[in-house]
């Protein structure tokens, strides 16, 4: 059950009718609460609470005041009492509710056979499905053991029955291709093992493995995929196939198998299709940049910047009108020296046309010498295709260099040469070369790498795509297929007017109030100046800086005295045996070997070890009984990042849970988002180098709510989008938080995204660093003249046509975002400012205009607003800070060179630093609670108080895990 409630939920589900009310009555004052809550309860979850913990202090708070009765009068009632089952019995006489029959199971887990399995892998979200079952026939659901069996039996029936019809599908000899994958004499070496592998930096070797893996699952003759299989289901048997050794797979029963592999492979093909592509952008960027890099290294060695050319100027014309007759060599360099004159001419040509030429020499040198060999690799093994006409002479010209392939030609004819489309206007002239005839060609080295520039920049933002891949596929299949259909009910739940009139009129309304409030207060704020005789005509007066209340570092001490040197570990521990969030992992086989309680132990070792960064082998050579071998069997099976999410999911409502409203205050909507660069081994296409921060290494995109707990975080490349990122983590977060305000900085923030935050009904708040220089929008071409103070920063009126016209269009791409047909960045991959042109780019820009006008009026015109997002975006900091303290291990550099283990890493720290929130919440509340703490608190104290604090944490020296030992705590 989830632990925040709104106002109107509350209203909704829990409120009390009149005859319940009377029905609470007959019971004893000191159970009518539990009784009240247990009848809610059980109308609303379709079963009755183990305990009251799983109910919110926000509910029970509710229910009280409508029955008139004291909060204590919950804490003495047994929740597994005599009188509770006669309680219970009442109740479901009440609603109609009946206890479970063995013909109820069975019917039960036809439904789920039938209904719910083709479309849930989980086994957490199909035990949910029969919850709701139970609740919608108002059966009581069974014991958990007796309906863990039940959701059990169906999958496996489900399971035979899909496998089966998999395996039908395949030929006699696809199985026998298939077989030949589990090559078991050397596992190292089978082809499976090959496929499974992640690719390395861009090299020949690198791209020739990648197209060797392609050409292993094209000669399997797998049919084409089935257009009812559900991504979500390849991704869990993916995942399954990918956790076993090629001889666990052998051993599988045939249906088994072959769907297994087959599944694997056609998901396994995607993604090689995927990393060809990035290798295909890598080694493209890469020739252009390591040029260019080389070039100006050479100029800035070579080359001396002369000063006072116009003295000099000056100089040598003086000297030759007194001496029009003498030769230069006596007259000119007397004034100024032959080496002077000599870096002026040399310092014109670095400036001038040369440049272009002198890099373009370059690249053409490094690409015919070495990058030459692995392109046409690439691109014989990719299928482009683009939707739009326009780009179809980019896709001729890769046809056209395919056919040339194997001809030593050096020109290739004119006539022949896709130009328009291709070339930028500046390359024609390096490109095209006249023969002793006369007659024009084009060089095939030079126009090889026009083309393969240009179709870089089309596949990034998607307007040429790539048949059979995943992230770079036709990005139509990136939007929902059933929009038009559908179009009504999608406008609802995006909660967005029909008509455009609607949307664009309270638009409008809220810019003219938004600027004519800044307009008026402007004059009475002395930190804000908008003035056209500055530089920039806005200037914002920084913040000051607020002190630390003394009272939370008496806080921090008397928390360092009770618990000194907790361990890390033991944190952990402490975390799971409360909220039980291992329960979590299952075993990606079919069936769990191992007890309990000793996968508990280990995986709690497993998440250390990776969570600190230290490794399995550290943590295994501690006096804990679990080897080596063991933990690495368990992260295989049992580590996964859907699983891992959840469990971070559980100790973030958790922590909602625990907190005490006078101390923490009411649950918040809003959440900060920013990375953290962590150094990383470069043998992989995840690697990059930092433009801003230096040094190869990946970011993790953390989003933290306002006291500092962390609900959702993401591995991504130092390149991709921020503003992605961003999107995806408010949509896609598993806590029972709903956000509503985003604090970002400068980088996660752009019209393109302020357009879509308010398509999605979120509120987007930066912090920008060049606040001196944005411009404020008009809603109308009058609206200069009334708003006179803000006049210097006013620009031109927003273009509500554009707007109007791909107004449709915006909300499917809003769509596609909530509902999650791809993920964020693949569909803001399209609007980027490589496809300027795209009339949906320019209408969202133009929204977003629009929305981020309305947020500087409030940003220049609020103060508290202000001081409010740099609040938020220092807990994030805050969190960043943590992060080099937890991840110790191997210098902090993430030590792997595969995704899945680098993922891994990422949410296990995260896993971890959010333990240690949870534990510290509660030793926070504990002191808090002692007497003479009552009321030392203030608004500065609470303002300032966080739970991310580590001075009494033991991150190292030896790991012992004793599970009866405690943290003494409260319950």
């Amino acid at each position: 059950m989830k632990q925040l409630w709104s106002p109107q939920e509350l209203d909704d589900l829990w409120l009390l009718s009149d005859a319940d009310i009377e029905f609470c009555k007959n019971f004893y004052s000191a159970s009518q609460l539990a009784v009240g809550l247990q009848l809610k309860f059980l109308e609303h979850e379709g079963r009755f609470p183990k305990q009251k913990s799983e109910i919110a202090l926000l509910v029970i708070r509710f229910v009280a005041r409508q029955l008139a009765v004291p909060l204590e009068s919950l804490d003495a009632y047994d929740w597994g009492g005599r009188s509770t089952r006669r309680h219970r019995a009442d109740i479901r006489s009440r609603l109609g509710f009946r206890k479970p029959t063995v013909d109820d199971a069975e019917r039960l887990k036809r439904y789920l056979v039938k209904e719910v399995a083709p479309l849930e892998t989980s086994r957490a979200a199909i035990s949910e499905a029969a919850f709701s079952w139970h609740r919608e026939h108002q059966i009581e659901p069974p014991t958990d053991a007796r309906l863990d069996r039940t959701v059990a039996s169906a999958l496996r029936e489900h399971e035979s029955g899909f496998f089966g019809r998999i395996s039908r599908l395949l030929s006699a000899e696809c199985k026998a291709a298939l077989d030949g994958l589990l090559d078991v004499r050397d596992e190292k070496a089978a082809p499976l093992t090959l496929l499974k592998a992640d690719p390395a930096r861009p090299s020949l070797e690198v791209v020739r493995r990648e197209v060797e893996k392609l050409a292993i699952i094209d000669d399997l003759g797998l049919p084409p995929l089935p257009v009812a299989m559900r991504q979500k289901t390849l991704d869990h048997y993916r995942q399954r196939a990918a956790t076993e050794l090629p001889s666990k797979l052998k051993e599988r029963n045939d249906a088994s198998r072959y769907a297994l592999l087959a599944m694997y492979c056609w998901v396994r093909r995607r993604e090689i299709v995927d990393d060809l592509v990035h290798l295909l952008l890598r080694i493209v960027h890469g020739i252009s940049s390591r040029a260019e890099r080389k070039v100006v290294k050479e100029l800035v060695r070579d080359i001396r910047k002369v000063r006072g050319k116009t003295t000099l100027l000056f100089r040598l014309a003086e000297a030759a009108l007194e001496h029009p007759d003498e030769t230069v060599r006596d007259v000119l360099y007397p004034v100024i020296g032959e080496r002077t004159l000599s870096d002026l001419v040399a310092e014109f040509r670095s400036a001038g046309p040369g440049y272009l030429r002198k890099v373009h020499s370059v690249v053409r040198a490094s690409y015919g010498g070495h990058y030459r060999r692995m392109l046409p690799l690439i691109l014989n093994s990719l299928q482009f295709r683009s939707n739009n006409a326009r780009h179809q002479p980019v896709i001729a010209a890769i046809d056209l260099i395919r056919r040339y392939r194997d001809s030593r030609q050096v020109y290739l004819p004119l006539e022949e040469v896709p130009i328009d489309g291709v070339l930028r206007k500046n390359m024609r002239d390096i490109l095209v070369e006249t023969d002793s005839q006369g007659v024009e060609r084009v060089n095939r080295i030079n126009y090889e790498i026009a083309v393969l520039e240009a179709l870089r920049t089309k596949l990034r933002c998607k307007e040429i795509w790539v048949e059979g891949a995943d992230k770079f596929r036709n990005p139509d299949e990136d939007l929902p297929a059933d929009y038009a259909d559908n179009r009504t009910e999608y406008y609802r739940r995006l909660n967005l007017p029909l008509r455009y009139d609607d949307f664009a009129g309270s638009l409008k309304a809220s810019m003219s109030a938004a600027l004519a409030e800044l307009n008026s207060s402007l004059q009475n704020d002395p930190t804000v100046r908008i003035s056209a005789s500055a530089r920039h005509a806005i200037s914002v007066s920084p913040l000051e800086v607020q002190k630390e209340p003394q009272n939370l570092v008496r806080l921090k001490t008397e928390i360092q005295d009770r618990w000194p040197n907790t361990g890390l570990i033991d944190v952990l521990k402490e975390a799971d045996l409360r909220l039980g969030f291992t329960l979590c992992f299952k075993t990606a086989a079919d069936r769990q070997a191992i007890p309990q309680s000793e996968l508990q132990r280990r995986m709690l070792l497993c998440l250390y070890g990776l969570g600190t960064n230290a490794g399995l082998k550290r943590v295994s050579a501690g006096r804990l009984g679990v080897s080596y071998r063991e933990l690495l069997y368990t992260r295989r099976r049992f580590l996964q990042r859907n699983t891992l999410h959840d469990a971070i999911a559980i100790v973030a409502n958790g922590i909602f849970a625990a907190r005490l409203p006078d101390i923490w205050g009411e649950g918040t909507t809003a959440c900060a988002s920013d990375s953290k660069k962590f150094g990383a081994w470069d043998q992989n296409l995840m690697t990059e180098w930092h433009i801003r921060y230096g040094g190869r290494g990946i970011m993790i995109y953390w989003h933290v709510e306002k006291k500092s707990t962390c609900i959702y975080s993401q591995l991504k490349r130092c390149s991709s989008s921020e503003v992605a990122a961003m999107i995806q983590g408010v949509l896609r977060h598993c806590t029972d938080m709903s956000i509503e305000r985003q604090y970002v900085d400068s980088h996660g923030q752009s019209e393109v995204a302020f357009a879509f935050t308010h398509l999605l009904g979120f509120d987007l708040l930066p912090r920008l660093k060049a606040i001196n220089r944005q411009k404020l929008y008009t809603p109308d071409g009058q609206a200069g003249s009334r708003y006179a103070n803000l006049e210097p920063a006013l620009t031109r009126p927003i273009n509500w046509a554009l707007i109007e016209q791909q107004y449709d269009e915006m909300v499917k791409y809003a769509t596609a975002l909530k509902e999650g047909t791809a993920d964020a960045e693949s569909i803001l991959r399209r609007f980027t400012r490589n496809n300027v042109q795209h009339p949906t780019y320019r209408a969202l820009n133009e929204l977003g205009k629009a929305v981020k006008t309305i947020f500087l009026c409030r940003y220049l015109g609020s103060e508290p607003l202000r001081r409010e997002i740099h609040e938020g975006l220092n807990v994030v900091e805050n969190w960043n800070s943590a992060n080099s303290f937890i991840f110790y291990g191997k210098g902090g550099e993430v030590a792997s060179n595969r995704f899945e283990q680098q993922e891994l890493s990422v949410l296990s720290l995260h896993l971890l630093q959010i333990c240690l929130v949870y534990v510290n919440t509660l030793m926070i509340q504990n002191v808090l609670g002692k007497a003479r703490w009552e009321g030392r608190l203030g608004d500065a104290d609470r303002r300032a108080l966080t739970p991310l604090i580590y001075s009494h944490i033991n991150p190292y020296g030896v790991i012992e895990l004793d599970m009866d030992q405690r943290i003494p705590l409260a319950a």
